[in-house]
């Protein structure tokens, strides 16, 4: 699922990107309101996470030029303003839904997928490979159909390989998406969850490979 997040502000930013990319979405990003048309018709999001305080065009303003251009994409508004008379305004300019801040991490991604199903008639299979499946409510690994039993560094480290099966991805992505928010931990903490994830995928028909310089990649055993 891509998303649009048109947020101005960086640590918002970076931390709903962090949480959905962990949970298997892609995010484009858009800090003003001036721009975020374009970037809607260029990237075509299955949902649109708008904020309402943006500079060049508030949000209400973006929202009700991309209904009168018939851009009829799922939006989801999310504001500090949380009175009654601005969620109606919101809605009645063509919103889907609504929350305030500060909210919820999980409700929030629950809204989103509840949209992308409304617009689509579902969402796209869940990332899988090698008898293993992201589950798309739960954020959980599946093996089998049934939850593996990892810690969360190790979840968010299979997840961000699950869904890139068989491509690299570099050690410094990996280490954003693990450890998100945290500046003092040094590159070499992914080894040591690659380490642990590598002997519980033992069993499985997958290996965790090491490409020195590259990152980490998910292989099918042959």
């Amino acid at each position: 699922m891509k998303l649009l997040l048109v947020e101005d502000n960086p640590a918002m930013q970076t931390t709903l990107q962090r949480s959905f990319e962990r949970r298997g979405m892609s995010v484009v990003l858009c800090g003003d309101g001036a721009r975020a048309l374009d970037r809607w018709r260029a990237s075509l999001p299955d949902v649109v996470l708008l904020d309402l305080s943006l500079p060049g065009l508030d949000g209400l303003q973006v929202l009700a030029q991309a209904r009168a251009e018939g851009l009829r994409t799922p939006v989801l508004i999310l504001t500090a303003r949380g009175t009654v008379g601005d969620r109606i305004l919101g809605l009645n300019t063509g919103a889907d839904d609504y929350l305030a801040k500060p909210f919820d991490l999980d409700e929030l991604e629950a809204r989103v997928r509840a949209l992308a199903r409304r617009a689509g008639g579902g969402e796209a299979p869940a990332p899988a490979f090698g008898g293993l499946q992201l589950d798309a409510d739960s954020g959980a690994i599946l093996r089998e159909g049934q939850p593996m039993e990892l810690t969360q560094r190790e979840t968010a480290l299979l997840r961000a390989l699950l869904v890139r099966p068989g491509q690299a991805v570099a050690k410094e992505k990996l280490l954003e998406l693990v450890f998100p928010g945290d500046t003092e931990v040094q590159p070499e903490a992914v080894e040591v969850v690659a380490y642990r994830l590598r002997k519980k995928l033992a069993a499985c028909p997958v290996q965790l490979v090491t490409l020195r310089g590259l990152g980490y990649l998910l292989k099918a055993e042959t």
